[in-house]
């Protein structure tokens, strides 16, 4: 869906319909970037709070519209940091959202997309689901961390989506790594002028009726890498153009690589 009409805006206690247009999404991170046409209403932001000093234990607060029941409020704790969460399926399986941050306080169907804002009425998170095992609220919401959200949005409104990092190579899946006795991910592929080529990444080629095994993955900076969902973790902490050192495993060699990240 490219617009939505009816979106609500709050303005001077009072609810009214403007027209809204969508300028990018990421379902990777179950955001969205809506256009809203206002005319001269004086519509005014949330302060931006950071999420990088959360503690377990803080106090915060959920704003949503659980059930059709609009500008409600709800209060609990911070219960956990860096979680990980099933955002549902797409082309390549089931999507996961890491780091993110899980509550107490009560989150319903119609809060995603809500604010989670901290005792001095910042925003630190934007709700976006639950665990339950009946659809309702459980006691376990989560909300995506405003310190992510600021790092996606201008790549939504500029590309209209998320411009992933990306290494510019295919490896192999955990089983065959594992089949070979290697500990780490496999470089099975390099993309032609890819940041993988660039860094001098090696890929596994076939010389007759042998297999020349590629680099092994085993570190990504200072993070251990043993399975391809390792590497993607760790590449969701950086954006493109971010430099990092991949340690890489050849012929028993360790060797460091320095990478800079291409879009995906």
């Amino acid at each position: 869906v490219r617009e939505a009409t009816g979106v609500y805006v709050v303005f001077a206690g009072q609810k009214r319909p403007y027209r809204a247009s969508v300028v990018g999404v990421d379902p990777a991170h179950d955001l969205a970037v809506l256009e809203v046409s206002a005319g001269d209403a004086d519509l005014r932001a949330l302060p931006i709070g950071s999420s990088q000093d959360l503690q377990v234990g803080q106090k915060v607060f959920a704003i949503g519209n659980p059930f059709g029941l609009d500008q409600t409020l709800t209060t609990g704790v911070i219960s956990g940091l860096d979680r990980e969460i099933a955002a549902g399926a797409g082309p390549e399986g089931v999507v996961k959202i890491q780091g993110v941050i899980q509550t107490d306080a009560a989150i319903n169907p119609g809060n995603s997309g809500g604010p989670l804002l901290d005792s001095a009425g910042r925003l630190i998170g934007i709700n976006t689901a639950i665990a339950s095992t009946t659809g309702a609220y459980a006691g376990i919401g989560f909300a995506v961390p405003v310190d992510m959200v600021n790092e996606i949005v201008p790549d939504l409104v500029q590309f209209g989506k998320r411009a992933s990092p990306g290494l510019g190579i295919s490896v192999a899946s955990p089983a065959t790594s594992q089949g070979l006795d290697l500990q780490g991910v496999l470089v099975l592929g390099v993309a032609e002028n890819g940041a993988g080529h660039k860094a001098g990444i090696r890929p596994t080629t076939r010389e007759g009726a042998d297999i020349l095994l590629g680099d092994v993955i085993v570190a990504f900076d200072d993070t251990p890498i043993r399975t391809p969902q390792d590497l993607q973790r760790a590449l969701s902490h950086h954006k493109v153009g971010d430099e990092i050192t991949l340690t890489v495993d050849r012929e028993g060699q360790m060797i460091p690589l320095k990478v800079r990240l291409d879009r995906a």
